[in-house]
């Protein structure tokens, strides 16, 4: 009877040994779990992992390559995951590649993503903790998706309106349907294409003056590029400076002579002060002009009798014809 008992205590012992194994591997694999393969531990830091649990998948470009170990909190802004790697993915993940949570289709678990990085680094090894990317929260998602839809039904309310008042404006109709200005509209981009045209030609122009310019042709050229030219210019300012200056010594030169003049004015030397100021002087001159003219007068008077006298007739009238045969 007690060997039956111990028997059975051994059975239901091994059974549930037995029970628990099974339940431990069941567990195990519902979380993809390497048992069996060989595998390295990678981690990642985030502020904000939106519901990763320990069991979900990491994926390298969208191929399997591990599970997340844990989740531990070390902050209240970092979080850091646990991920195990299948040891095959050494040679492949970099220090450079980039984490981030993304969503195993529309409503599924969520998976780590890693991506790889276009910067160069070293292959990532055990225990290395890679640089992380921020994904977009499905939350922020339909925050934004909310905002959109109310500028969208504003912006279909507002195009509403603006129709409305197209319809009922009779005077863009009218505008839209005058045939005028289609032809109207055909002539000003003639003007506008043959301006185009005019203003091309214009600038080429201006390229070839320039050309000719900067190659020393023309007046401005010479002025521009030709030595000798602004060597003689040179020396025509150098003399135009001297005469300048000669005119200023000159200037001089007169000033002092119309000071010499003046003073002898204002001090009553010379005939000028007496011509100028002596009254008496002012006389005697107007009195010697008179009897100038008059003896002019009687003389010319004399020399009109001189003609009529029959002694000088003759040497007059000869005089006369000379002078009408010489002209």
């Amino acid at each position: 009877m007690a060997k039956r008992l111990v028997n059975n205590v051994k059975l239901g012992t091994f059974v549930l040994g037995g029970l628990l194994f099974l339940v431990l591997l069941l567990y195990m694999i519902g979380r993809n779990s390497n048992l069996f393969g060989k595998t390295y531990v990678l981690k990642a830091r985030f502020e904000n992992i939106q519901g990763v649990v320990a069991g979900n998948n990491v994926r390298f470009s969208g191929i399997h390559a591990g599970t997340v170990q844990k989740v531990k909190i070390l902050s209240d802004t970092v979080i850091e995951v646990t991920m195990i790697i299948e040891t095959k993915m050494k040679s492949i993940i970099r220090k450079t590649a980039l984490v981030s949570i993304g969503t195993d289709g529309l409503v599924g678990n969520k998976v780590v993503n890693i991506v790889p990085s276009h910067e160069p680094g070293e292959f990532a090894v055990a225990g290395d903790i890679l640089p992380v990317k921020k994904a977009i929260a499905t939350d922020d998602m339909l925050q934004t998706l909310y905002k959109t839809n109310n500028d969208v039904a504003v912006i279909a309310a507002d195009l509403k309106t603006t129709v409305q008042r197209i319809n009922n404006s009779s005077a863009l109709w009218g505008l839209l349907n005058d045939d005028a200005i289609p032809r109207e509209l055909r002539t000003a981009v003639a003007n506008i294409r043959s301006a185009t045209g005019k203003a091309g030609n214009m600038v080429n122009n201006l390229d070839a003056i320039v050309t000719d310019v900067k190659n020393g042709k023309g007046s401005i050229g010479a002025l521009l590029t030709d030595t000798a030219f602004a060597k003689n210019l040179n020396e025509a300012v150098l003399k135009i400076r001297s005469v300048g200056e000669e005119a200023d010594a000159l200037a001089v030169e007169i000033n002092k002579m119309v000071a010499g003049i003046q003073q002898d004015v204002n001090t009553g030397k010379g005939p000028v002060n007496a011509l100028l100021k002596d009254s008496t002087m002012v006389i005697k001159l107007n009195t010697s002009l008179e009897n100038i003219q008059k003896g002019t007068d009687n003389f010319n008077q004399n020399m009109e009798a001189l003609k009529h006298n029959i002694l000088f007739r003759g040497y007059f009238r000869k005089q006369e014809k000379q002078k009408a045969k010489n002209n």
